[in-house]
């Protein structure tokens, strides 16, 4: 699985014209753990939603290229893009409160994805939801399988998305910040669940977040945006060596026990951050 993006760039319309919110961004994205960091704002999440052509309404998508293992996501009909989304590349949102359905039961919603994707019958998918439940290392698989959303606890709820995001055992998992609404033992607890299944199903994973520390250890590439562009992109081992003034900033701007400081940098922005190379032009 491969996925190729090329020169991507995504506007809204305005009442004083369009608002560029990504900006000629290129990436290839193999077998791999890549990080995309930056700011509320930077394009992050569009850019990753993109691959499953799942932008709000009203969004103006223009690309070179952009392509999921060969299939060409901008001339794909709905059914080509309805076998990506869900069945060979998984989304799993930042907060299980908004993204779980409030009257359905988890085990239920586990099931249909199960369904879904794998045609069975029910007696088969509640099996393979309750198997799911286990692999996400939930230890009473039937008392969650019966449970509501708003009897679980957030670590729990983004157990359970990770689940339904298995259940058609994806290539790609696109996981947006899915740690954000947990508190810091119970993301490293996802994470390391994430890392394990990843490792185990051999899976892609394209990690969205705004904490550099957590991708430069989990990733292995990783990306940094800033106002719609990518700005750097190395290694996540050598996140501190990073040259560009802005991945430099945000890495100052951290506290670290080690070096404790009386104040935290304050970053200094430069305008020419967001023109991007010279002659790059917007779409």
């Amino acid at each position: 699985m491969q996925v190729d993006i090329r020169n991507l760039s995504i506007a809204f319309p305005t009442a004083t014209g369009l608002s560029h919110a990504v900006r000629n961004v290129s990436l290839t994205i193999g077998n791999e753990k890549l990080g995309i960091v930056g700011e509320s704002g930077s394009g992050k999440s569009l850019t990753a939603r993109s691959i499953l052509r799942l932008l709000p309404r009203g969004a103006r998508m223009t690309a070179d290229k952009l392509s999921f293992d060969g299939i060409d996501i901008l001339k794909a009909d709905e059914s080509a893009m309805r076998a990506i989304r869900g069945k060979r590349a998984g989304l799993i949102l930042q907060d299980p409160k908004y993204s779980l359905n409030p009257v359905m039961t988890a085990g239920a919603q586990i099931a249909e994805a199960w369904r879904m994707h794998r045609k069975g019958g029910a007696r088969e998918a509640h099996e393979g939801a309750m198997d799911l439940l286990a692999q996400v290392k939930i230890n009473d698989p039937a008392r969650v399988f019966g449970a509501y959303p708003h009897e679980l606890s957030g670590g729990m709820g983004q157990r359970v998305m990770i689940a339904m995001m298995l259940a058609p055992d994806p290539e790609l998992l696109i996981a947006d910040e899915p740690t954000s609404a947990l508190d810091a033992t119970v993301q490293a607890e996802i994470l390391r669940l994430l890392e394990d299944l990843v490792a185990r199903r051999g899976m892609a994973l394209i990690l969205i977040s705004h904490d550099l520390p957590l991708v430069s250890h989990f990733c292995d590439r990783v990306a940094v945006m800033y106002a719609g562009r990518i700005v750097e992109e190395l290694g996540a081992g050598e996140l501190a060596q990073a040259k560009h003034p802005y991945t430099r900033g945000l890495l100052e701007c951290l506290p670290a026990l080690s070096h404790p400081r009386p104040r935290l940098a304050v970053m200094k922005r430069d305008p020419a951050w967001a023109e991007g190379p010279p002659g790059a032009p917007l779409a």
